[in-house]
């Protein structure tokens, strides 16, 4: 079995000056690619962190391109951190990219923490045919400012998160016309520890679910 080849660096144009990307491309000719968004930039979220690359090995198991980036300010990406806008933008010229690199396929938002409200957006934004969020900071951010998604959605959120609270992403989620499909995993953290093989089975299982 020929191993996988490393993710492709470049850099982009955005509205803030060039962006940082890291894609993988596993070829053949599925009929989507992913666009995955990291975590917050001020506590050190970058696209390196373990439940983004586990989210573009997901996709490539699948057969899926996957553009991971880094927000404005993080890594060699330029710009300073935005709260969010800034960041929505970020992720609209990314996947804006990726539309002109694989013409006639469908997007995939996905996103961890900051970055599912980021993917969120994105999804709304630019037509999603699929959402997926990794615990996703209902509370922190204003997700009631988002529309029911029109694609396919899936959460996974750890029961012992200590940064979002399960029960608010629960209760959000419910609220939600159509809901999501939602996977409550027990004892998992925020970060995933040691249950990221776990993570990334999820996300492909629901990825062939269609």
């Amino acid at each position: 079995m020929t191993a996988p080849q490393p993710a492709a660096r470049r850099s982009i144009e955005g509205p803030a000056g060039p962006i940082e990307t890291a894609t993988d491309d596993p070829g053949g000719d599925s009929e989507f690619y992913a666009i995955v968004c990291h975590p917050h930039p001020l506590f050190g979220g970058t696209m390196q962190n373990k439940v983004v690359t586990s989210l573009a090995r997901a996709f490539r198991d699948c057969g899926i391109p996957s553009v991971r980036f880094n927000f404005r300010g993080v890594g060699a990406s330029a710009g300073t951190h935005d709260e969010g806008r800034g960041e929505s933008l970020d992720a609209e010229a990314v996947d804006l990219w990726a539309a002109e690199q694989w013409p006639g396929r469908r997007l995939i938002a996905a996103g961890f923490s900051f970055g599912a409200f980021i993917a969120a957006r994105l999804a709304e934004r630019r037509g999603a045919a699929r959402l997926i969020l990794v615990a996703p900071p209902v509370g922190r951010f204003d997700f009631g400012t988002l529309r029911a998604p029109g694609c396919p959605w899936f959460i996974v959120q750890g029961d012992a998160d200590e940064v979002v609270d399960p029960q608010a992403v629960l209760q959000w989620s419910r609220g939600v016309v159509p809901p999501p499909r939602l996977a409550v995993l027990p004892g998992v953290g925020h970060f995933f520890h040691g249950r990221l093989d776990e993570l990334r089975d999820l996300v492909v299982r629901e990825v062939r679910s269609d």
